[in-house]
């Protein structure tokens, strides 16, 4: 089946965040070396880019692993650590390599500062409970941070104790802006409420970029690993923007009548999206089909 004229475009704003990119980096540097690199929990939320590192040697551990483990190397992903884990890898002589993204890792000193200044204050986090960044953050705390992970849970605050608001780096800056306005709607009036905007901007960007892809295109393939919270976020902006979007996690899943009748073609991705996959997929199409770039 012959498409000429077909027109492919990759968004170049889609990919890795400059915290995967570099914690890829790292992790490629030591497995260079030759030796046993040990990484706690995936890399990145794509499970094509985990087992590429996967076969260069890169071993995923989970925490109760990591407890058994004594005088080996092991990274630490860019969403960030509790202090507890530093606490066990220096029991266990471990030596860390720390990939922690910068953004986060300001985000934890300042809600450890905060918690050390005001002990009794709510320190809030607007994120998705148990995930990788968000337990590093309520570590800061010991544990002591109320998560909320939508605008519904704000409701559950005591609105008659002083407030400290940060976010999840990858959380939508709309959501947090209206949980922001009802808590300076209900706070009590001798009680303090204070936000900080910690939304990655690299990653906030993205949603107006992708937004206008989304409208540049018949058909939007959007390349993505379903574990990913942000690719969740972005896949649902370019639906609701255009109705001819697909969420794919790699080549196989293009299907034939998808592109019938389709003069262009647009590939996105998440920050967890590596940039070979989303080729991968462009290629796929043009192994199939005559086509012209964009």
């Amino acid at each position: 089946m012959s498409m000429k004229g077909l027109q492919i475009e990759i968004d170049s704003g889609s990919g890795f965040c400059f915290g995967v990119t570099t914690a890829i980096k790292k992790a490629e540097e030591e497995l260079s070396k030759g030796t046993t690199l040990y990484c706690l929990g995936d890399i990145v939320h794509n499970g094509m880019e985990c087992e590429r590192l996967r076969r260069m040697g890169l071993v995923t551990i989970n925490h109760d692993d990591l407890t058994q483990l004594h005088d080996v190397k092991v990274l630490l992903r860019a969403h960030g650590e509790p202090p507890a884990t530093y606490e066990l890898a220096r029991q266990n002589n471990i030596e860390i390599i720390d990939a922690t993204c910068p953004v986060v890792l300001q985000l934890q000193k300042r809600i450890k500062a905060q918690y050390e200044t005001s002990p009794k204050a709510q320190i809030v986090i607007f994120g998705k409970t148990g995930h990788a960044e968000v337990l590093g953050l309520v570590g800061q705390t010991q544990g002591e941070a109320v998560v909320i992970e939508s605008f519904d849970d704000v409701t559950r605050l005591d609105f008659t104790r002083d407030i400290y608001l940060y976010s999840q780096t990858t959380k939508s800056l709309d959501e947090f802006h209206r949980i922001m306005a009802y808590i300076q709607g209900h706070i009590a009036p001798n009680a303090t409420f204070r936000s900080f905007d910690t939304i990655c901007r690299q990653v906030a960007n993205r949603m107006p970029n992708i937004s206008q892809f989304a409208t540049r295109h018949d058909l939007i393939l959007f390349v993505c690993g379903r574990k990913s919270s942000n690719g969740k976020v972005l896949f649902n902006e370019c639906r609701r923007l255009n109705s001819n979007t697909h969420l794919i996690e790699g080549p196989e899943e293009i299907r034939d009548e998808w592109l019938k009748g389709i003069e262009t073609v647009g590939i996105c991705g998440a920050t967890s999206t590596p940039k070979w996959l989303m080729d991968q997929c462009r290629d796929a199409i043009d192994n199939r089909f005559v086509t012209e770039q964009t």
